[in-house]
């Protein structure tokens, strides 16, 4: 296989056509249509399948796209560290994560970094959890925090863990003092929830079904430091992730509580990187480094929730 042939493949990948990649490229549709012939002829299968307007790949496709985006982003990491032995001692870190690693954790994790290698430049990606992870498995970013139900093809986990719910709620709020709280006990009381796109609203709308608990939220939307601001200043309980609690908890003027269910429901948190991909060195350190900060941070919440039910009540 070629190196022109999988560009034009890969290409073709991105935008779903022949014709637009010719557009792309500036280079004849009828080339790109050949080259992608001869990939076929000489793997003896078909790459994509022609749907309407559109081409999408194949299960062969799909193997063969995985492999050429980690031949490309090998090429560029070679580029980096010849780079580096001729003294330039610069580079990027590509990195996609849901808002609530984004808000404060990844930009303390950067600054950190930088401290010691101010020469790295960092891109930060916000999304959805399902698209952090499409962006690590299609090579768009170096590395991705999420969180999900069930490992995704594609990825390696790098570093997983419980991201169990917790109840985030003003210190004077009724049930702040308690060791744990239940969905029936914050059903009496207006509740924030993030949108149906996150797996903590996911979680949260499926363990409601399994216990039978009917919550109406009193506000939903996809900006964080909303709700986080609607539980300190608005009165209300807002639901997130244990982890990301924790990350943040020292900017609010807010307590958690950890949220008790009957339910076995579980998600994760993950830090992920593309399933076979030999890491730069930057992009290893930091996700090294990551790793670390998190186990630390996870132990601490274990630590203290455990102190907190075990202090003596007023």
């Amino acid at each position: 296989m070629n190196d022109a042939a999988l560009r034009y493949f890969l290409e073709v990948v991105q935008v779903g056509s022949i014709a637009e990649a010719s557009a792309r490229l500036n280079v004849a549709a009828s080339a790109i249509s050949r080259q992608i012939s001869n990939l076929e002829d000489d793997l003896g299968t078909q790459l994509f399948e022609r749907r309407a307007r559109r081409l999408v790949l194949s299960a062969a496709g799909e193997l063969l796209a995985q492999h050429a985006r980690r031949i490309r982003l090998e090429e560029q990491q070679v580029v980096t560290e010849i780079r580096r032995l001729k003294g330039l001692e610069r580079g990027s870190v590509r990195i996609g994560c849901t808002e609530g690693f984004g808000t404060d954790f990844v930009p303390r994790m950067i600054g950190v970094f930088r401290r010691t290698y101010p020469g790295i430049s960092f891109e930060m990606h916000v999304a959805a959890p399902r698209a952090v992870t499409r962006m690590v498995s299609e090579g768009a970013v170096d590395v991705g925090l999420s969180f999900g139900f069930v490992p995704e093809a594609g990825v390696r986990v790098e570093l997983g863990g419980s991201a169990p719910l917790v109840a985030l709620m003003a210190p004077d709020h009724e049930l702040a003092d308690r060791a744990f709280v239940t969905l029936a006990d914050i059903s009496a009381f207006p509740v924030g929830l993030p949108g149906p796109e996150t797996t903590a609203r996911q979680l949260f709308d499926a363990l409601c079904g399994v216990e039978g608990v009917a919550i109406e939220p009193a506000m939903t939307t996809n900006y964080m430091a909303g709700l986080w601001s609607f539980a300190e200043i608005g009165g209300a309980i807002i639901l997130t992730g244990r982890i990301t609690a924790a990350s943040r908890l020292s900017r609010f003027r807010i307590r958690a509580v950890p949220l008790q269910t009957r339910a076995s429901t579980e998600r994760r948190y993950e830090i992920q990187t593309m399933q076979g991909r030999a890491l730069p060195q930057a992009v290893r350190i930091f996700v090294d480094m990551m790793a670390k900060e998190l186990k630390l941070l996870d132990a601490a919440i274990v630590t203290a929730q455990a102190a907190e039910r075990a202090a003596p009540r007023g």
